[in-house]
């Protein structure tokens, strides 16, 4: 895989802003209505897993068609085409409250945010020259997790004001406000020529070394993120903590990510980090926090907060800018639809690999499997690196 530079100098702080008000309503959409749903609209747990596995698959399916059309047609008509998708979903369980149309819009938000998510990727790094990737990616990951930290509470005080209709109008008005501000500001970059890819050529590609590693590494750092989002509050509760600290746990995990990632992003921009160190830094810092979710109290539910959010927020930044720096600008969608494929792998797979271990042992178990898991790849590069400055004597 070869590196090509994305844009001759750094775009304006006016054309990135949309941007990263994509990222945010991906993420408080998703967030938001996720954590509200069994607040009472939806009373069957059957009927409240499906809605949510329906939003995710939608996304799992889509995701990587969408970035491949964007390499196609260009991101911008995808990522506008996605928000003005967005914001219709939302609009048909606003204006009609049923059971029904509550399915159709979450189909419809996933298969938007399918379309929106990896297009913003995409053009961050179009937009922006290779040196500044770090900190134009660790700026898209601060709003996103503005918008995970913010769903869940914002989200319910919607719901509490008005029910889940209000929070649906919201969305809407989010997104086709979001689309009206990209259409104004987002340049048009109109895609490049490319040679034809043959579906051997995309396994290979795929299957490199370059896009394996931070793709892994993102799809780690999702599964720790989702089992921390979840199952902490679980832990909190075991320690005798009311809902409002367990909350305020999680809090704590998404605003360490938010802090973590601009500075990251930074650091390897003034070369003061790389991708590969940050990103082996990133799996031991979550590996650490899993751990410290093993310990007993609230010192166990907070340490381990903190570390799996400062992990996670080291390791996003890095592996985008490092898909980024690896694919040729013409792939650049194709690249971030599968990467971000890759994610939602881990956010479905964590949770389930915690739940299923859990459900054989305890949850401290599960804890240490994962953690165990996401330690492997640093282990194994210290083991070489150790071997190599032995050998080199």
């Amino acid at each position: 895989m070869t590196s090509t530079p994305s844009a001759p100098q750094l775009a304006p702080a006016w054309q990135m802003w949309p941007l990263y008000a994509a990222g945010f309503t991906t993420a408080f959409g998703a967030h938001g209505i996720a954590a509200n749903l069994g607040g009472g609209t939806v009373t069957s747990l059957m009927a409240l897993g499906g809605l949510l596995a329906l939003y995710d698959g939608a996304e799992v399916l889509l995701k990587p068609v969408f970035g491949t059309l964007a390499d196609r047609v260009g991101a911008r008509p995808v990522l506008l085409g996605g928000l003005v998708a967005f914001a219709a979903a939302s609009a048909v369980y606003a204006v009609a409250d049923s059971p029904g149309l509550l399915w159709a819009a979450r189909l419809g938000q996933g298969a938007a945010a399918s379309a929106f998510s990896p297009s913003a990727s995409a053009l961050v790094a179009r937009l922006n020259p290779a040196a500044k990737h770090g900190r134009a990616y660790g700026s898209y990951g601060f709003y996103k997790s503005v918008g995970y930290t913010l769903g869940p509470l914002l989200g319910g005080v919607l719901v509490w004001t008005g029910g889940l209709r209000l929070l649906f109008v919201v969305l809407a008005l989010l997104g086709a406000a979001v689309a009206v501000w990209a259409a104004l500001a987002v340049p048009v970059v109109p895609p490049l020529p490319k040679a034809r890819q043959t579906v051997l050529g995309l396994a290979r590609r795929l299957a490199h070394p370059d896009f394996l590693r931070p793709t892994a590494a993102l799809a780690a750092a999702t599964a720790a993120l989702s089992v921390g989002v979840g199952f902490l509050p679980v832990s909190g509760r075991a320690a005798g903590l009311d809902t409002v600290a367990t909350g305020a746990a999680v809090s704590v995990l998404a605003a360490c990510a938010a802090v973590v990632q601009p500075r990251a992003g930074r650091a390897l921009d003034a070369g003061r980090l790389t991708a590969r160190g940050g990103i082996m830094a990133g799996l031991l810092l979550t590996a650490a926090g899993l751990g410290c979710a093993t310990l007993p109290g609230v010192a166990g539910v907070l340490s381990g907060a903190a570390l799996i959010g400062a992990g996670t927020g080291l390791i996003t930044p890095l592996g985008f800018a490092a898909l980024a720096a690896s694919t040729p600008v013409e792939r650049l969608g194709q690249t971030m639809g599968a990467a971000e494929l890759g994610r939602e792998l881990g956010d479905a797979g964590g949770p389930l690999l915690v739940a299923g271990v859990a459900t054989l042992t305890t949850l401290d178990h599960g804890y240490a499997t994962l953690a165990a898991l996401l330690a492997i790849a640093p282990a194994v590069g210290l083991v070489r690196r150790a071997a190599g400055v032995r050998a080199s004597r």
